[in-house]
């Protein structure tokens, strides 16, 4: 384990295996809300992209945080072909608006037909082509309830300083894929990516403004919630 990503109310080192039971606990979670036909659609074009898609259960997730926060207002990092944006305007408000920010406009035409496809209106969603820290800056400070961070991770702390301007008090920041495949808690030497993810975890916890949990969904889901 790496230093300070194991504190808690047992000593170091007695922390519990992962046991088949508890493997196959997480799978049934991770498909306990059942997809559609547009969520499927859309993974299967992220597949044939070669592109990571989010999990069903952190779908579900942030289909929930969305719901739980009742919000208008969404940013999400990373548009992909629409599968995280479809589970966030499920949770959101019937009036809420998704502003989607990716560089590849392409997958974000994916986006658009599988928005439509899951009866999603047009004006639903604001589509942004381009690199997400030239964009976010242009966009209203303290105008959202959830941040949805699912970019390049070396950029990841950038983000979390954009999260911090962009949400209202009481809003949520989440980040995708935090666990990055292992790589995150395993000693070994780990690349510049990895280590900045580690950074970041650190930063959400220590940070005096931010109410953390780390979600074990999908490849780890990080999430922190503004206080007022």
């Amino acid at each position: 384990m790496i230093s300070g990503y194991s504190h808690g109310c047992g000593p170091r080192g007695q922390e519990r295996a992962i046991t088949g039971n508890r493997q196959t606990s997480w799978a049934f979670a991770d498909a306990f809300v059942a997809e559609d036909e547009a969520l499927r659609w859309a993974r299967d074009r992220a597949h044939e992209a070669g592109l990571r898609s989010v999990a069903s259960g952190t779908g579900a997730a942030l289909r929930l945080l969305a719901a739980a926060v009742g919000a208008k207002a969404v940013a999400e990092i990373g548009t992909g072909t629409g599968v995280s944006g479809i589970h966030l305007l499920h949770g959101m408000r019937p009036d809420g608006v998704l502003t989607t920010v990716d560089s590849d406009p392409e997958c974000q035409q994916f986006a658009r037909q599988a928005f439509r496809a899951a009866g999603f209106a047009g004006n639903r969603a604001r589509f942004i082509p381009g690199r997400a820290l030239e964009v976010l800056p242009r966009l209203a400070d303290g105008g959202y309830d959830l941040v949805f961070c699912d970019g390049d991770r070396l950029e990841c702390l950038d983000y979390l300083a954009e999260s911090l301007r962009l949400l209202r008090p009481g809003g949520l920041v989440c980040f995708e894929g935090v666990f990055a495949d292992g790589r995150t808690v395993d000693s070994a030497v780990q690349p510049a990516e990895v280590q900045r993810v580690r950074e970041l975890l650190r930063a959400v916890r220590e940070s005096t403004v931010l109410v953390p949990s780390l979600l074990p969904v999908g490849d780890g889901l990080l999430c922190a919630a503004r206080r007022g």
